[in-house]
């Protein structure tokens, strides 16, 4: 039993550190990846737009060459925001399945938990309380 609680620990542990990491990164639209990228192309420094928009260098560069390609096009956009729904949904389905094994785990874990044999459990009545001493107290 303390086995499948260390187990059940872990799995849950994991799966709160990858929603973490998820959360911490940040997204930009695609309108102000055009314009900073075309800031760049007009002569503005990688660094002063880096400190004025605070992001890095290396990521101006990044959408400077998307924009030259043509990659930050209203239609290629659309494609890739589908393409990464698509891959959230995945990412989705499979925590939901994880959480299912999960649950079913846990389930069988409570079959399989000793009961008392003496005692009697009802849903509704709880318990059977014990008679208390009399004289005490």
């Amino acid at each position: 039993m303390v086995a499948q609680n260390r187990e059940y620990e872990l799995i849950t542990r994991k799966s709160y550190q990858r929603m973490e990491a998820m959360t911490k990164h940040r997204s930009h639209s695609a309108a102000f990846k055009r314009q900073v990228a075309q800031e760049f192309i007009a002569g503005e420094t990688l660094h002063g737009l880096s400190q004025r928009h605070d992001i890095s260098r290396q990521l101006i560069r990044i959408w400077v060459s998307k924009y030259e390609a043509g990659a930050l096009d209203d239609d290629v956009q659309a494609a890739d925001l589908l393409q990464e729904y698509e891959a959230k949904i995945a990412a989705l389905e499979r925590m939901v399945g994880r959480q299912a094994l999960e649950i079913e785990f846990l389930k069988g874990a409570l079959k399989n938990a000793p009961r008392p044999k003496s005692e009697i459990t009802s849903v509704i009545a709880g318990p059977v309380v014990s008679p208390s001493r009399k004289g005490v107290g």
